[in-house]
């Protein structure tokens, strides 16, 4: 591939960069600097408030959303043009987290089992920051197993009647929607069963719970629904279909997690650089630079295989299981470089309330987010059977699920 931009790229390009430069909150440039590990906090300013203004003033200038058809509040640009884009509105594209879903796995899917008419109206709604979307998937009996949902969704009149419990939904205490895989039929196959609605996060019933995590946020969240009630109209796809609507969401999540996921080797190579030991700086160390040239190489990986996913994009191709990789090298890079730091650290590394040591406040909360990054989109696990069965083409695992009807499958209450 010849990375070099063309000339109307190039022009793409300054375009880009002229409107940031005039446009960006310059205030917060410092620290959102400083955040690329771990979850994103500002000391000052609420995430989701300032990141809602700087969407607004994105879809105002015609940035928002890019690759998104202009119907439907984007650009209707390439993914090239997507991906120059990423590269110059940089450290501030973290202000955009609350929405990255909505953008990259949500909204995708209204787009493409939506009928218009839910078109038009949510997805600008969306892509100007007026609304937040989360996904509503994982359940606490289904652990890693999407399909062994529980939540049920009974048909009455034109309505569904929703009952059960979702976990690990990121951002649902802001939301203003989500996509939900309910199970319409428990008499046939896991897989087969399901069916995905959207629903309004403030419908009577919904009742959200946030999680504390170890690194002190609270991003995560449990969801009850209790008799909710969701018009027929507002179902993506048709009925029993969900488990093939959720591999558009799937796949667009995974895409999305791993393009952006932040691995930490910028940051661990400049504290290496800078981190003196009682044997001297510690890049001269032999075992250290080892270290560093080992995550060099993955990280040079991670950023072709994303350009390889782009090019196909650029094609017209749908994400596919190839972008798995991604996601689950970028989550273990995460974890062992931020172990490493704290090694290197010591005692140093380990700290509590507020300190101006920036750098090893950083890689604690690396190494306290870090176990969720390889959970979350799926488990390495998963990740690890899907490219062997989906990819390279290996024998699948033994299913003895496979087949069984939802409601005949064993369980520690029977």
């Amino acid at each position: 591939m010849n990375f070099d931009d063309t000339p109307q790229e190039a022009a793409f390009r300054a375009q880009a960069r002229q409107w940031v430069a005039a446009n960006a909150p310059k205030e917060l440039e410092a620290e959102l600097s400083k955040s690329s590990l771990g979850r994103i906090r500002l000391q000052n300013h609420d995430m989701v408030e300032v990141g809602k203004a700087w969407q607004k003033k994105k879809a105002e200038g015609g940035w928002a959303c890019l690759h998104w058809p202009k119907e439907y509040g984007g650009r209707g640009a390439t993914p090239i043009e997507r991906v120059i884009w990423q590269q110059e509105e940089g450290v501030y594209g973290k202000l955009t987290q609350p929405f990255q879903i909505g953008e990259g796995m949500c909204g995708p899917t209204v787009m493409a089992f939506g009928n218009e008419e839910h078109k038009r109206h949510y997805l600008p709604k969306l892509a100007s920051g007026e609304q937040i979307w989360c996904q509503l998937f994982s359940e606490p009996a289904g652990g890693s197993d999407v399909a062994g949902l529980r939540t049920r969704a009974e048909k009455k009149g034109d309505d569904w009647i929703i009952n059960g419990q979702k976990i690990w939904t990121s951002g649902a205490h802001y939301s203003d929607y989500g996509l939900l895989i309910t199970r319409t039929d428990p008499n046939v196959p896991k897989h087969k069963g399901l069916t995905m609605f959207f629903l309004d996060m403030k419908s009577p019933g919904v009742e959200v719970r946030p999680i504390k995590q170890a690194n002190g946020m609270q991003e995560f969240n449990e969801v009850y629904f209790t008799n909710v009630v969701i018009p027929d109209h507002q179902r993506l796809g048709a009925v029993g279909d969900g488990w093939n609507v959720s591999l558009t969401t799937l796949m667009n999540e995974r895409m999305s997690i791993g393009a952006r996921l932040a691995t930490g080797f910028p940051e661990i190579f400049e504290f290496c650089s800078n981190l003196m030991t009682e044997d001297g700086p510690a890049i001269d160390d032999r075992a250290t630079r080892s270290k560093l040239a080992g995550w060099a190489v993955k990280a040079s990986g991670l950023k072709y295989t994303s350009y390889r996913a782009i090019s196909a994009l650029s094609k017209g191709d749908r994400p596919g299981p190839e972008n798995s990789i991604g996601k689950l090298v970028a989550g273990s890079m995460l974890q062992d470089i931020a172990m490493y730091a704290m090694d290197l650290e010591g005692a140093a590394g380990a700290l509590t309330g507020d300190s101006d040591e920036v750098a090893r406040g950083q890689f604690q909360q690396m190494l306290l987010s870090s176990p969720s990054m390889r959970i979350a989109g799926g488990t390495d696990e998963i990740l690890r059977n899907i490219i062997a069965e989906r990819v390279l083409g290996l024998p699948g695992d033994i299913r003895v699920d496979k087949n069984v009807p939802f409601n005949k499958i064993p369980t520690k209450g029977r």
